[in-house]
């Protein structure tokens, strides 16, 4: 289904979410712009906070290989936050990366499969307000402020035109 070209709502809709072994619920944190690494590093920081306030120690993240999760920036960013946890007191994260094109290894894939079946609606293209609400409610999740893309997206390279 296509969006009217006037619309300003985003044509795709990026969303981090957290299953866990705890508790079995889940934390969403939906993103203005694209999955990249800053915002990875924005929604860890802010599990981890949620975590630490609960009086958790570790995280254990279970991650594809998506380019957000694996980028050097990340891997640093979790050395450094790792660091300063185990300095100051905090959550430590450890991440386990799954092999290449193996989600059912994923605990959070048949979720997310689930909850995407259960909140769309074939005859019409939702909104992303809607989206976020549809998915909150199915998870039992609170919402949150969304997620912000700040850093600039990278430029990509000009194409060449192939010359005969």
């Amino acid at each position: 289904m296509a969006a009217a070209g006037d619309d300003a709502d985003p044509k795709a809709l990026a969303c981090y979410g957290l299953l866990r072994g705890d508790t079995g619920g889940m934390l969403l944190r939906f993103v203005d712009g694209r999955p990249v690494s800053q915002v990875t590093e924005d929604f860890l920081a802010w599990v981890c906070a949620r975590l630490h306030a609960e009086g958790k120690k570790a995280l254990l993240l279970v991650w594809d290989n998506a380019s957000w999760h694996i980028s050097q920036r990340v891997r640093a960013w979790i050395r450094s936050h790792n660091l300063k946890a185990k300095r100051a007191g905090g959550v430590r994260i450890l991440a386990c990366r799954l092999p290449s094109k193996s989600p059912w290894l994923n605990p959070i894939e048949p979720k997310w499969v689930h909850g995407k079946r259960a909140i769309v609606e074939p005859e019409r293209l939702l909104a992303a307000q809607e989206v976020e609400t549809r998915a909150c409610d199915y998870y039992g999740c609170e919402r949150h402020e969304r997620l912000r893309q700040t850093d600039p997206p990278k430029k990509q390279p000009a194409k060449r035109k192939k010359v005969a």
